[in-house]
């Protein structure tokens, strides 16, 4: 069906001559808009990749891979259950942790926060915290300084710096779970850090675990423990073997559970985006259906000589598959490299919208980081192109047809 005599009629067929620079026009349109919805799926889809990796790297940055507590709240005998833990297979490090909320105050600015306890030696073996707290920063939180390490989005909005002191408010309630009057806490700001995540930037609040124990009146006791895998993508079956090693009265839950439904989102809202513009370029397609349909209507004659010099129906159904897949093909190549380097500066231009419109695209209370990223995936491009390139075929498979039904005799009488 397709040779090279086809190929160069094709080609031939493709450049505008001077009677036909409308069906030339036509022809760039089609391209042109083949390539610009290729270029559209190929910077979206490396959006959401870039996006759902830096998330994944933040989220696991300061998160364990699973979490182990009881569901009052209170873990007692967390040494014996620390050890327990580590001789489970696959278990890198265990570490406790305390977990409570409250008030920061000053001088007028109040902001809710989530306080962690933490012991900073066992907190390395279960989180990557080092990544962005110097060791010398993280070993300040001492047993009984009263110290804190927050956000530098936090600390901006309390107007506080290293080495400055603010009042905590927690909830305060009797052995009988009734409330009583707040207790207030005065903390000293031991340092800050960035990790790029609102949730942690803004809401985190690090102290000394023996500090939060006694803040949030737990004595001995912890609330749970961190889990730390060999492997982030073995945590789930990790936490089933963990599960099945302890006692029933034990919860364990991975990192995949705790944030799954932001993660099904992301991977729904790529699939609609993917559906959305690939139309896009199924409406281009049909330009090129209706620029087939236009050549076929111009080329009768040549067609009826060519059937006249032998050419079979066969190859003349090729001849004009050939050029609409020649079209389809440059488009989605010329697609692919725009929306590569379109991938690569994604930040850049993104940047450049927000200085010039003044609008803030990236925003970190929903979509947890302040930046876009980008992760550009071969498979992507190869899935795009190639749905591109089908899609560029089937448009022009009845303009095809219809050259390959022309008859030479009835051709010729109506030139």
């Amino acid at each position: 069906m397709f040779q090279p005599t086809s190929l160069f009629i094709a080609l031939r067929y493709l450049r505008s001559r001077r009677r036909h620079r409308f069906t030339g026009f036509v022809s760039l349109v089609s391209l042109l808009g083949i390539a610009l919805g290729v270029a559209a799926l190929v910077i979206v889809l490396s959006v959401m990749n870039g996006f759902e990796r830096e998330v994944t790297r933040h989220v696991l940055g300061m998160t364990a891979h699973a979490l182990l507590a009881p569901a009052n709240g209170q873990l007692h005998d967390w040494p014996a259950l620390r050890r327990q833990a580590l001789t489970v297979p696959g278990v890198a490090g265990v570490a406790p942790y305390v977990r409570g909320s409250g008030m920061l105050s000053r001088r007028g600015e109040v902001r809710g926060v989530v306080v962690e306890g933490i012991d900073p030696t066992l907190e390395r073996e279960t989180t990557d915290i080092d990544r962005y707290l110097p060791a010398a920063v993280l070993d300040r939180l001492v047993a009984g300084s009263r110290r804190v390490l927050m956000g530098k989005e936090l600390a901006a909005e309390l107007g506080v710096t290293v080495g400055d002191h603010l009042t905590m408010m927690v909830p305060n309630w009797d052995a009988e779970g009734r409330a009583r009057p707040p207790r207030y806490e005065r903390l000293e700001v031991a340092g800050l850090f960035h990790v790029g995540m609102h949730q942690y930037d803004a809401k985190l609040v690090l102290m000394a675990l023996d500090d939060a124990a006694a803040v949030f009146h737990l004595d001995a006791a912890v609330s749970g423990l961190r889990v730390r895998f060999d492997d982030a993508a073995t945590a789930p079956l990790g936490a089933r073997r963990l599960a099945a090693g302890l006692e029933p009265r034990l919860g364990v839950v991975d990192w995949t559970q705790y944030h799954r439904n932001f993660f099904i989102a992301l991977e729904s809202q790529k699939r609609i985006m993917f559906v959305i513009l690939v139309l896009i370029i199924a409406v281009a397609a049909f330009n090129v259906a209706a620029n087939m349909i236009m050549v076929v209507t111009e080329k009768v004659r040549d067609i009826a000589i060519l059937r006249t010099l032998g050419a079979t129906r066969r190859s003349i159904l090729g001849l004009f598959l050939l050029q609409g897949a020649l079209i389809g093909l440059s488009g989605a190549v010329l697609g692919a490299l725009f929306g590569a380097w379109g991938a690569r500066e994604s930040e850049a231009v993104a940047r450049f919208i927000e200085r010039t419109l003044g609008v803030d695209l990236i925003n970190a209370d929903v979509y947890f980081i302040d930046y876009l990223p980008a992760d550009l995936h071969l498979v992507d491009v190869l899935e795009v192109g190639g749905a591109a390139l089908l899609l560029a075929v089937l448009a022009t498979l009845y303009p095809a047809w219809r050259a390959a039904r022309v008859e030479p005799a009835q051709a010729v009488h109506y030139e």
